[in-house]
Order: structure tokens, then C-alpha cells, then sequence
């Protein structure tokens, strides 16, 4: 039976808890640098879901703000994480947000205002006020995941005034449309707000399409020591489940990017339609000077149909290439609550933030997978789709309802030491129990229960306001079922580990304005699951990946209108140990070597505006055993704009020399790799108030 959301709600809000990173003003505001709203930087972040100065983290973290989103005219997340430097990434099946951090798989580290995130879907930014990914291991607070990383939507709030319209039309059918009401009562100290986004496009790649729906109202009600958050949180999104194009002789084939490898009646056989409908609501209370509470609770729903044909296999002596086709459905529904208090002390001459956490949360996923077939074997240059009848495709060869539960207790201190130096520590103890039903016939039921710690520790060196230097070390675990269903060959499989050993630096210079982060780290994750040689369904915890990094980033923020962001990220990913002798030496997929990027713009008295900028992404291998490669590319964008009373129309042009590249692998396969967009203009005509 599914659990009532609304009768877990009256339970968790009697267990409390806190509803980190929503960005909520208070707390030191002294170190909110005076006019970095609207910039490229920010001072501060609640990562440690305590809001502290960045400085003062022992840990990466990059915010990408709401002023890059709108002058790059950011519509997704990949366009947003291209600013982050150790990000690669992924074709998530055609069917959602998908990406590596560290060279690692970050499949479900998403969340949205400090909530697990993690249903397979695209999500939208209309709601976005920025984005912060979270670099190494998190799970001292967040629980299971997170090997290199998670990524953290923080909501729009209603504590504004606003009211804002946006239309967006360019290249290749491009037609969307937003809004943005809000309305905040000082005088009764009530908030409301309204965002959301319609979109009908069409796209560079033949028959592919997108049809979005996005609604998020929000109320904020604050009265004396007491304030609700509220928000919803609706979308609904249908198009082309798009896996890209063949490789052959370890490159992808040399195709025009519109190339497509599926059926011709696709915008009907191949479409992925998926909604998600959550409902969030925070409740704090400050007790006293020193000591705060918070209760967050969120559900949500989400259903999933997909149907896609894709390359299956390419035979180089034929030049043929083999078509299948699929047939996915997924429902899940779950909960969460988050209880935190957090406490201020003064001990001995020094100064501590505490963190008591407790979270429950329960997780309900049914999915059933329909065997697929080929469908078609077509010229690898000049394919000849087949029409598909969906219909045909209802023989069922799995069918499982996995249950997913946590209960997790954590602590953490931050602490101010004295003479510049400052510590970080905390531990979480998670009981994650994970239940597998198999709803097929002569297919055994599978559970298990993990116990774990995950530590981390960390210490801080502030010579001066300027400088600030960190070393820190973080361990977190990633189980059978951090995603799917429990299956025969794992189940008996304790969780893999990560382990992040950390340095680096953060400057703050002039005056605040130029802020500068570079760090250098080993990540390793072991107890990867690998196939035994002698008996490949049987899965062997012996397999160990390990990626050295180096990471740099900036954004600088002057008076006189000019901003920029950039970022560069070496990182050597590679397994060290396999149970297949033939993978170890091998580079982590979709993980470049080399990457970089660097955004400037600088504008005229806030009427008028210009900027621009480079992507370069290296050489990337599509699949673990290292035998097709996707090619280094460099891409050019650039933004212009002008404010004509209350309208500000601009104009956005991405990869103006038109290069021809492959922006994304799916990481496991060499055969399924997505084009970058050709030369791509948007022009968008904002309304405010």
C-alpha cells in the first residue's frame, strides 16, 4: 500500500526537522558582501546547512546565481553546470538530468532546497534562483550518494515584489514563455508567489520535440519568532527519447547533427513523457538568541512512460547498424522530513555553531521494463527508420516494487578556534533499509539493512580577511539500491565507500569583489561492483575508481558593470581495480582530462549590455572499456542587451563557429552519443514591473 503523504506529514511534523538550504536571509549577515545580488559571486551558502561564509567551509562549493542564469539565458540544467568546473556530461537516457562530478556518477545526487531530488526527470529553472553543487562526499548530511558531489536547487522565495513576463523565441523552433508574480505584505509580513514556464519547441535533431508545462506557487507567512515556508512544485514534460548517434572505429559516426537513429514515426514511438508533482513546507522557530528550530517535510509523485529506438549494434564490415526498441514505466512516491536544531555556543574562548539532525524518509519505486526487440538493421550512413506500433510492445520481463527507508542521526560543529583558525567536523549514522518485491512470477523478493557512518572533518586557516585555506577529509556510502531495485546478483553486496581527502584556498579580493577558489583532492571509491570473471552474472565488490583533481574557479563582480565567472578543472579518473584485469588503467567515462570556461560581460548604466564567452571541453572516452572516444570541442557564446523602459530585450548566440561536436556519452555504451546544437540564436523580450 502506498503511504499517505498527508498522514506522513502530521507524523513528521511532530518528529521535526529542517529544510536546509532554502536560502533564507538571516543569520551572519555581516559577511553578505552589499550589491553581489545581482552578480556572478556569492559570499555565502548554506551547504553546511548552516548559513556561513563560503570562506569559511572546509570544502569546494560552486554557486551558479540567478544574474549568469539570466544573462546566459540558462533553460536547463546542463546549460547552468557548464559554468562548473569537474562536471561532465551524461545522455540520461533521453529522459533526465544527468551528470559526473569528480568522475563519478551523480545519477541521483539531486536535490532542491536541501530535499533529496532524485526522480528521473529534466527539471526546470523557471522557479531557480541558483544552483550549488556541493564538490566530494556529503553524506555526513545528506545520506547515501554523493561520490563527487551533489547539486542543489535553491527556489525562488516569496519575499519580493515582483511581477515579470518572459517570451523566447529563436533557431530551430525555439518558442517558450515564463512568468514570475509575487507579491510580499510587510505590513502582515505574508509573502506570495507564482512562477512557471510553457514551452513548444522543436530542435536541432531531427523529430525531436519538447512540451513542458511548469507551475511553483510559494507562500511565506512570518509572525514574531515563528514562519512557514510553503511551496509547490508541478511539471510536466514530453519529448523525443533521444540517445544520440552510433560510434564506429572508436569515433562517433560522421553524421550532420540532426542526424537520427530511431523510428521515422518517432514524435509518436520514441516520446518519454514524465510529471512530477512535490509539496514542500519548512516551519522554524527561534527559541532564543542561541538556539533555532527547523521542520521540513517534502513529498512527492512522479510517473514515468517512456519509448525509445535506439542503436543496438554496428557492424564496421557491413557499415550497418542494428536498431532496438524499449519500453520503460516508473511511479514512485515518497516522503521526507528533515528535524534540525542548531545551537551557538561559547566554550573556552571559542565559538561554535552546532547542528543536531534527525531525517526520516520513505521511498516507494515501481518500475516495470518490457522486453525489448530489434526492430530494424539499416545503412549506418544513409538509415532507413523503421515505423514502430508501441502497442506491440507489452510482454513484460520485470515488474518490481522496491521500498527505500532512512532514519539518520547527525551532529556537526563548526567552530571558531581563534587566531584564523576554524574547524569543521560531524558524523551521521543512517539505517537504510531497501526492499525489492518482484511482481513476475519465479523471481525471489530481495532486502537488506545498512548501517553506516559517515564522518568528515575538516580545518580552516584565515590569515587575514583575505585568504583562507582549508585541508579536510569526508567518507560516504553509496548502497545496492541508491537508485533502482535490488537485484539477485547485488543484494548480498554491502554499500561501496568514497573516501575525499581534500586541499585548497579560497581569496577574497578587493574589497570583496574578486573571489578566487582552487583545491586539490583524491577521491576514491571502493567496493565497486564488478562482474567475477569466471561466472559474469555474479557480482563481485572488488572493483576501485580513483580520480586526482585539480579544480580552479572565479567570478569578480566591479561597480562599473563588469562581471565574469570562470573555471578549470584537471582531473585523472581512473579505475585502479577491477574483478576485469581489462579495465583497470582505465579512464572513468564522460570525464574529460582537461576542461574550462570563462563568461564576461559588462554592461552601461543598467540600460545596456554585452558579453561573451568560451567552453572548452577534452577528450572523453563514452564507455569503460576506453574504445570510443569523444572528441575535444570549443564553443563560443555571446549575450547582448538593452533595457527600453520596463522591457529588457536580449539576444543570445551559442556556438557562433558553428563547430560540430559531441556534448554528451551515456557513459556505458559506445554507441549512444548526443551532438552539441549547431549555431543557435534566442532573442527574449522581458517585462517587469
Amino acid at each position: 500500500m502506498r503511504t499517505s503523504w498527508a498522514t506522513a506529514l502530521i507524523i513528521s511534523l511532530s518528529a521535526a526537522s529542517n529544510a536546509a538550504i532554502a536560502g533564507e536571509p538571516g543569520g551572519d549577515d555581516d559577511v553578505v558582501v552589499t550589491g553581489k545580488r545581482d552578480g556572478y559571486g556569492r559570499a555565502d551558502t548554506a551547504a553546511a546547512k548552516t548559513v556561513a561564509p563560503l570562506r569559511d567551509l572546509p570544502q569546494s562549493v560552486a554557486v551558479i546565481t540567478a544574474a549568469v542564469l539570466r544573462d546566459q539565458r540558462a533553460l536547463s540544467l546542463q546549460d547552468a553546470l557548464k559554468n562548473v568546473p569537474g562536471v561532465g556530461f551524461s545522455t540520461g537516457d533521453g529522459q533526465r538530468d544527468q551528470v559526473t562530478i569528480r568522475g563519478f556518477s551523480a545519477i541521483a545526487d539531486q536535490y532542491v532546497n536541501g530535499f533529496r531530488d532524485d526522480a528521473l526527470y529534466f527539471r526546470d529553472l523557471s522557479n531557480t534562483e541558483r544552483v550549488e553543487v556541493i564538490k566530494g562526499p556529503a553524506a555526513v548530511l545528506y545520506g547515501r550518494g554523493s561520490s563527487g558531489g551533489l547539486i542543489n536547487r535553491v527556489l525562488k522565495r516569496p519575499d519580493v515584489d515582483v511581477t515579470s513576463a518572459t517570451l523566447t523565441g529563436g533557431s530551430f523552433g525555439h518558442r517558450r514563455a515564463e512568468w514570475d508574480l509575487g507579491r510580499y505584505i510587510a505590513a502582515s509580513a505574508v509573502g506570495l508567489r507564482l512562477t512557471g514556464a510553457y514551452e513548444d519547441s522543436d530542435s536541432y535533431r531531427e523529430q525531436q520535440f519538447l512540451r513542458r508545462v511548469a507551475l511553483a506557487p510559494s507562500l511565506l507567512v512570518q509572525g514574531g519568532s515563528t514562519s512557514l515556508y510553503a511551496v509547490a512544485d508541478y511539471v510536466r514534460d514530453r519529448r523525443l527519447m533521444d540517445m544520440g548517434i552510433p560510434a564506429l572505429n572508436g569515433r562517433p559516426v560522421d553524421v550532420p547533427a540532426r542526424s537520427y537513429y530511431g523510428a521515422a514515426n518517432a514524435r509518436d514511438a520514441d516520446s518519454t513523457q514524465s510529471q512530477v508533482l512535490s509539496q514542500t513546507a519548512v516551519v522554524e522557530h527561534v527559541v532564543t538568541d542561541e538556539l533555532r528550530f527547523r521542520d521540513g517535510f517534502r513529498h512527492y509523485d512522479y510517473t514515468l512512460e517512456r519509448h525509445g529506438t535506439l542503436p543496438d549494434a554496428v557492424d564496421p564490415g557491413t557499415l550497418t547498424v542494428t536498431l532496438r526498441h524499449n519500453r520503460i514505466g516508473r511511479r514512485e512516491e515518497g516522503w521526507s522530513n528533515q528535524a534540525e536544531v542548531t545551537q551557538t555556543l561559547a566554550l573556552a574562548g571559542t565559538q561554535h555553531q552546532l547542528l543536531y539532525g534527525y531525517e526520516a524518509a520513505r521511498q516507494l519505486k515501481d518500475a516495470s521494463t518490457y522486453a525489448h526487440r530489434v526492430v530494424a538493421r539499416t545503412a549506418l550512413f544513409d538509415p532507413v527508420l523503421p515505423v514502430m506500433d508501441n502497442a506491440s510492445f507489452t510482454a513484460l520481463s520485470a515488474r518490481t516494487s522496491t521500498t527505500l527507508e532512512t532514519q539518520a542521526l547527525y551532529l556537526q560543529d563548526l567552530a571558531d578556534l581563534g587566531h584564523g583558525v576554524k574547524a569543521l567536523i560531524g558524523a551521521r549514522h543512517d539505517w537504510f533499509t531497501q526492499r525489492t518485491r518482484q511482481l513476475l512470477p519465479g523471481q525471489p523478493n530481495l532486502a537488506r539493512l545498512d548501517r553506516t557512518w559517515s564522518p568528515r572533518a575538516g580545518l580552516v586557516l584565515q590569515p587575514d580577511p583575505a585568504q583562507s585555506y582549508h585541508v579536510a577529509w569526508s567518507r560516504s556510502f553509496q548502497p545496492s539500491a541508491e537508485t533502482f531495485a535490488l537485484a539477485a546478483n547485488n543484494a548480498e553486496l554491502a554499500p561501496e565507500q568514497t573516501v575525499n581527502r581534500e586541499v585548497g584556498a579560497k581569496y577574497t579580493l578587493l574589497g570583496g569583489r574578486l573571489a578566487l577558489q582552487t583545491a586539490g583532492f583524491i577521491l576514491r571509491r571502493t567496493g565497486i561492483k564488478g562482474a567475477d570473471p569466471a561466472e559474469p552474472i555474479t557480482l563481485l565488490p572488488i572493483g576501485t575508481q580513483r580520480t586526482r583533481g585539480l579544480e580552479l574557479s572565479g567570478q569578480l563582480d566591479l561597480p562599473a558593470g563588469l562581471h565574469a565567472i570562470a573555471g578549470y578543472s584537471y582531473l585523472d579518473a581512473r579505475v585502479t581495480a577491477s574483478a576485469n584485469p581489462a579495465f583497470v588503467g582505465k579512464r572513468a567515462t564522460i570525464t574529460p582530462r582537461h576542461a574550462a570556461n570563462v563568461f564576461v560581460t559588462g554592461s552601461v548604466a543598467d540600460w545596456f549590455g554585452v558579453g561573451g564567452g568560451l567552453n572548452y571541453v577534452g577528450d572523453r572516452w563514452a564507455a569503460p572499456a576506453n574504445t570510443t572516444v569523444l572528441p575535444h570541442y570549443v564553443t563560443a557564446d555571446v549575450t547582448a542587451w538593452c533595457r527600453i523602459g520596463p522591457a529588457r530585450v536580449q539576444l543570445n548566440g551559442y556556438n557562433l563557429g558553428d563547430t560540430r561536436y559531441i556534448v554528451a556519452g551515456h557513459g556505458t555504451s559506445p554507441l549512444l552519443n548526443l551532438p552539441g546544437a549547431p549555431r543557435t540564436l534566442l532573442l527574449t523580450l522581458r517585462l517587469n514591473d
